[in-house]
Parts: C-alpha cells; sequence; structure tokens
C-alpha cells in the first residue's frame, strides 16, 4: 500500500498514508489492550503463594518463581481436567463445523421466502438467552439417562453450536456465485457433494473462524459441567478454576497459575489459525489466494 499519492494537479496527497498509519495504530492498541490482562495474568502466576495480597499493580513480583503452577497441579487434578475439555472440544468441534455449514447451505439452496424465514428464525433463536433452556434441557437429559456423561455438553454441537455460527456460514456461502450451485446440480452432484466440494472449500476462512469460537465456546463451559458432570474424575478445566478460587486470596498466585494453564491451549490454537487467516478492509481472507 502506498504511503502517498500524487493527486491529479500534481501534489503529493498524504491521506492515504494518513490512514495507514492510524489503522496500524489502532490494530496496536487493540493488541496491546487485550494482551496487557494476559500479561499480568502470567506475571502474577510467579508470585509466591501464601505472601498477602499485593497492593496495587505489581507488574514484577517479588522472587519470582513456578511454585504456584506445582501447587496448582497438586491441590486439584488440573491436568486431567483439562484433558477432559481438550476431549469434549475434540468431539463437539468438528460437529459443530458440519452441522452449521450443512444447516447453512439448506438455508441458501431454499428459495427466497423460505430463505428468509429461516434467517429471521436464527436471528430470533440467537437472542433467546441461555438461561431459558437449562431446565428443560436438564429435564430431557435425566429422562434419557445421559446425566453425569459427556453428551449434554457435546449436544449443543448437534445444533451447530450456535445460531451465530449458521449465520456467519450463511454469509460465506451467499458470496459464493449461484452459477456454481446451479451448475453442479446440472451435473447431477448432490447436496452433500455441493456441501463437500464447492461450499467448504469456498468458505474455508469462515471455518477456520468458527472453529477457534467454537473452541473458546466449549473449552470455556462452566454452567453445563456444573449441572451434568458428577464424578470428579470427568470435571472440565473450568470446575478445576472454581476450586482453585476457593483457596482464598493468599493463594491468588496458584489460582492465577491454573488461569494460565486454562488459557494457553486456547491461545496456541488462535496463534496457530493466524497464518490460516487475513484481516483486512475486505474482511477475512485466505492466505492461499
Amino acid at each position: 500500500m502506498p504511503i502517498a499519492r500524487p493527486a491529479d494537479d500534481g501534489r503529493i496527497d498524504l491521506r492515504a498514508g494518513r490512514g495507514h498509519a492510524g489503522g496500524t495504530l489502532l490494530i496496536v492498541f487493540v493488541i496491546v489492550l487485550f494482551a496487557f490482562p494476559l500479561v499480568l495474568m502470567v506475571l502474577a502466576s510467579l508470585r509466591q503463594p501464601g505472601l498477602p495480597p499485593p497492593q496495587g499493580i505489581e507488574l514484577v513480583p517479588d522472587s519470582p518463581g513456578v511454585r504456584a503452577y506445582r501447587d496448582a497441579f497438586a491441590l486439584v487434578p488440573l491436568g486431567r481436567g483439562v484433558l477432559n475439555s481438550a476431549i469434549v472440544s475434540a468431539i463437539a468441534v468438528p460437529i459443530t463445523i458440519v452441522t452449521a455449514s450443512c444447516a447453512a447451505l439448506a438455508v441458501m439452496l431454499m428459495g427466497g421466502w423460505q430463505r428468509q424465514m429461516l434467517i429471521r428464525a436464527l436471528f430470533l433463536l440467537a437472542m433467546v438467552p441461555v438461561t431459558a433452556v437449562w431446565i428443560p434441557r436438564f429435564v430431557l437429559f435425566g429422562a434419557l439417562n445421559l446425566v453425569g456423561t459427556y453428551a449434554p455438553l457435546v449436544a449443543p454441537a448437534l445444533m451447530g453450536g450456535s445460531p451465530l455460527f449458521v449465520l456467519l456460514y450463511v454469509l460465506a456461502f451467499r458470496r459464493i456465485p449461484t452459477d456454481l450451485f446451479e451448475a453442479a446440480r446440472m451435473e447431477g452432484i448432490g447436496p452433500v457433494g455441493i456441501w463437500w466440494h464447492i461450499a467448504l472449500p469456498l468458505a474455508r476462512p469462515t471455518t477456520a473462524a468458527i472453529a477457534l469460537l467454537s473452541l473458546a465456546l466449549f473449552w470455556s463451559n462452566f454452567i453445563d459441567p456444573l449441572l451434568y458432570l458428577n464424578s470428579e474424575a470427568d470435571l472440565t478445566a473450568p470446575l478445576m478454576l472454581q476450586h482453585l478460587e476457593l483457596l482464598g486470596p493468599t493463594n491468588w498466585p496458584v489460582f492465577l497459575a491454573g488461569c494460565v494453564v486454562v488459557t494457553l491451549p486456547v491461545v496456541t490454537a488462535v496463534l496457530f489459525a493466524h497464518r490460516f487467516l487475513r484481516i483486512n478492509e475486505r474482511g477475512i481472507g485466505w492466505l492461499g489466494r
């Protein structure tokens, strides 16, 4: 992108350069804004447990160490909780991508008024509070004898994870020329073939974004494990953090050490997926294009 470009009368137009610099400063500000709490969390986790809480913000703790991490794994089965969350996410995220993309393609292949009705229904479903379905879902899974298993935790993936994910796929599929769908139908390709060979390959950026969003959704799920899991060996990482939070303010570094351990997989996934995503003035783009 040029920093400056000549105007029609021969003068140099610096507006492009100023806009580019302003956009860069805004991006840096947003990165610092979101990264600063993470940095404070890591630094505070290096504080020695058992000491009184610091007065104000302590950027660099005295005598930093990793004792809080050892205590976090010793006081609660944190490693088991992280493994359980990884199992749930590994099952739920691929199912979410399949169901959300299939539902969105079905919406796109329908007629005009039917498509509009389904999109409006998705918006209405997205506005329904999660608390409104807690009791009906618990009664349903209790009647099916699924309480105490991971099935209630994975069940939302069978419905696309969230109506928002289906809407994101609808927006992605709307960018695909309808001539491709019509040509595939004329060649005798069915809905499954259109989904696998046309829709998904052309919506890879959206798939990567939804994979990250669904990973964060299922990984950080606290209410469903609290409602449906009974055995301590089956508890997920957010519930292990709750147990660490009950230790008190003098053991706050232990709790923050657990937070670092639980946050690290999601941050790693975001950094890994960054190579597949590109944010620009046109939105999310595929690097391979």
